[in-house]
């Protein structure tokens, strides 16, 4: 390839590689590449060396070695010179193999929310686009990626979500078919306007909780330039979940179900996390999630839409209903989505937050009922009621082979409205933060 001066930003190299962006922050996390510069308020620029770099690790890739070994070969700066594949890593590799992330058309941003299903999206495609369907309702949205998936498969999607932080995501990637922040509008929400009088409010709420004082009072900042001066809904939705991925990243476990900011300040010896990723300041994790949501930003065609209430609650009639509850394990535990992201949700309601706080908890988290999704004893109950609710769908429906229901008992509540159920199995996948090894993905689609 011939080399010129030419520099790219990450979505720019994105299409030049044919890569998602996901699989790029993949290899710069790993060292594999890094940006020749770093410009204004933190935009990455490549060169075509590292293209070349790129492309060198896809053609290594097809010899079916690991990144580790890859990263060991680039860092001798030698060519591979095996015309066959080694046969250790042949054997390590085939049974298991699949991408680091799925291949989507559109480049999905990364997302480390607990329950995304970023890496099971072309399974569950594979297995449902054989379907007469046009349009879809994702009827527990969460991080968007499914509705992702369906954007880019040219159906008309309908988001929805209860929590208002993830019906923002939805406006974002979703609903948005055009809009995107520019440079002027990044640097308009990240500086300190003199006029303007900042409240202080995460600064003393949340004070040794989950960031530094710093970061407490950038958040104030932050959030308030967000709310005030961008006017746009979809501008302002791509700002929220730039937001919203800066903060979880800098958390230990991605989470806010506790009090824990020590784990980031103590200077110990860590077996986990990722002090470098925790101590990059804010703006530079804003910036690079600004730039991964705009690259995101694309026209299907369809006129799609976002919600933000009960899947009860959602009207209307669509071609077919994808559904992801929250999973209650095999010992009655539920998965509190609310209780995880309270932080988060509070982002988007900053103005009456302070009114949603249970005080009496140390961490402040958002105070809120038991969902009937967490609840074994009605959980049965309200998975018959939304089977019945959407019975002229086609239902595809998505849960983990320990939960409560069993599958055997989601297999029955569905044959109640449907003549025909195939019930899938995806085998050898690790949820993130569990260490139950037995746990297998399911996927039943009932027509």
């Amino acid at each position: 390839m011939p080399m010129n001066n030419k520099l790219y930003r990450i979505g720019q190299l994105s299409k030049k590689a044919e890569l998602p962006i996901s699989t790029l922050n993949h290899y710069l996390n790993l060292k594999l590449i890094k940006p020749e510069k770093v410009i204004g308020s933190g935009y990455r620029l490549f060169s075509n060396k590292t293209l070349e770099t790129i492309l060198e690790i896809q053609k290594l890739k097809k010899e079916y070695l690991p990144l580790s070994v890859i990263k060991q070969q680039l860092r001798k700066g030698r060519e591979l010179l095996i015309k066959e594949p080694s046969a250790q890593y042949r054997q390590l590799t085939l049974p298991t193999f699949e991408p680091e992330y799925p291949p989507i058309t559109f480049q999905f941003p990364s997302t480390r929310f607990q329950g995304s299903k970023l890496k099971l999206v072309e399974w569950i495609w594979q297995n449902c686009k054989h379907l007469d369907f046009n349009s879809v309702l994702d009827a527990f949205g969460g991080t968007a990626c499914v509705s992702y998936l369906f954007k880019t498969r040219g159906k008309q999607v309908f988001y929805n979500d209860y929590l208002k932080s993830n019906y923002y995501i939805g406006l974002a990637l979703i609903e948005n078919s055009r809009e995107t922040l520019t440079q002027e509008d990044v640097e308009e929400i990240l500086k300190r306007h003199p006029e303007m009088k900042y409240p202080t409010f995460i600064q003393e709420t949340f004070k040794g909780i989950y960031f530094t004082d710093e970061e407490n009072e950038w958040l104030d900042v932050v959030v308030t330039n967000i709310d005030t001066l961008i006017t746009n809904i979809y501008k302002k939705a791509i700002a929220y979940f730039a937001l919203f991925q800066s903060c979880v990243i800098k958390r230990p476990y991605n989470l806010f179900h506790r009090k824990n900011l020590y784990m980031r300040t103590a200077k110990v010896k860590r077996s986990f996390g990722n002090k470098i990723t925790w101590d990059t300041p804010f703006p530079v994790h804003f910036v690079r999630f600004v730039e991964q949501a705009n690259e995101s930003i694309f026209d299907n065609g369809q006129k799609n839409k976002a919600f933000c209430t009960d899947a009860f609650d959602v009207k209307g009639k669509y071609d077919l209903v994808y559904i992801d509850t929250p999973y209650i394990s095999s010992k009655g535990v539920g998965v509190d989505y609310l209780e995880f992201y309270h932080f988060l949700e509070g982002l988007v309601k900053y103005n009456k937050w302070e009114t949603l706080i249970d005080w009496k908890s140390k961490h402040r988290r958002i105070k809120h009922g038991k969902s009937i999704w967490n609840d074994k004893n009605k959980i049965y109950q309200a998975f018959d009621t939304l089977f019945k609710k959407f019975a002229d769908s086609i239902l595809v429906v998505s849960y983990r082979s320990d939960g409560i229901p069993s599958d055997a008992d989601l297999m029955s509540l569905l044959k109640k409205y449907k003549a025909k159920v195939i019930e899938l199995n995806r085998k050898n996948y690790k949820y993130v933060l569990s260490n139950n090894g037995e746990s297998q993905e399911l996927l039943f689609v009932a027509e």
